[in-house]
């Protein structure tokens, strides 16, 4: 009998986040990015969410108790080769993913803040926001904010408005982050300009792209789980950024607009564009 070759098994990368009917972002935005770079997605449902792509209308988050046992399953079954967090849901979600990702110091980490939908509903509160910087930052190794919510997350007395992103990098490069990469999106600019700073380094690159017209559900979440899968692939950090960017793009300008909101990326845009050349 013939039998298949023996093949390593794909990196696993675990992500906790909400999930998102739409498709669009959280929960299933990771799953098809993680995938379409080459990893295995495992995940851990933080909240359920009522969505679309024009904006959230409600939240319910998971208990707690879920969430952990969730995840230590998961982690005491399968070798995970990086983490990626998005939206939690409560305080009590962050404490306790912050005490399941600290029992696990060797596997890098990629959080995504997910303070505001792209519409601007708030996804996070006061005591959300000082749980993250208090417990998850210092687990941190990318951070990947837009300017909007590194501002947020910087300015824990609320008052400071003059904070530069520099600045905003640097604070919370002190709360313990190893990496911060701050993504100009939200920026009023001509083009975007995506910066990473290390904590030893400081400013370690610049990347510019060109601004897409529309906006888009789910950029943040698709940056982010390509980070993830990238370092779960073995890549140095600044690599793993510099690669998830140019997917992300890619993703973004092959992206569609399927219901009344915004467009959605096309996190399998490489896979349509086989399929076009192979149909002719």
């Amino acid at each position: 009998m013939n039998q298949y070759p023996a093949q390593l098994p794909p990196p696993i990368v675990l992500t906790f986040a909400a999930s998102d009917p739409s498709g669009g972002a959280g929960l299933q935005a990771d799953l098809l990015t993680i995938a379409s770079l080459g990893c295995h997605p495992v995940s851990v449902t933080t909240a359920l969410t009522v969505q679309d792509t024009v904006g959230v209308a409600s939240i319910l988050a998971v208990e707690a108790d879920w969430v952990e046992d969730q995840a230590r399953t998961l982690l005491e079954d399968m070798p995970v080769a990086a983490f990626k967090i998005g939206l939690m849901g409560s305080a009590e979600n962050m404490q306790v993913i912050a005490e399941i990702v600290a029992d696990y110091p060797s596997v890098p980490l990629v959080l995504d803040p997910v303070l505001a939908s792209g519409r601007g509903d708030e996804l996070a509160d006061e005591e959300m926001i000082a749980t993250l910087r208090e417990m998850l930052l210092p687990l941190t190794t990318i951070l990947t904010p837009n300017s909007l919510e590194a501002r947020r997350l910087a300015d824990e007395d609320q008052g400071d408005e003059a904070l530069t992103l520099d600045e905003c990098a640097q604070r919370l490069l002190a709360q313990g982050c190893q990496y911060v990469l701050l993504t100009g999106t939200h920026d009023n600019t001509p083009r975007v300009v995506n910066s990473l700073y290390g904590r030893e380094s400081g400013l370690l690159r610049s990347d510019v792209w060109d601004r897409l017209p529309g906006s888009y559900h789910g950029s943040g979440c698709t940056l982010a789980s390509a980070v993830a899968a990238h370092l779960a692939r073995g890549m140095a950090a600044r690599d793993a950024v510099q690669s998830a960017q140019d997917y992300t793009w890619q993703a973004l300008a092959a992206g569609f607009r399927l219901g009344m909101g915004q467009y959605l990326p096309d996190r399998l845009f490489r896979l349509r564009a086989h399929d076009r050349l192979r149909n002719g």
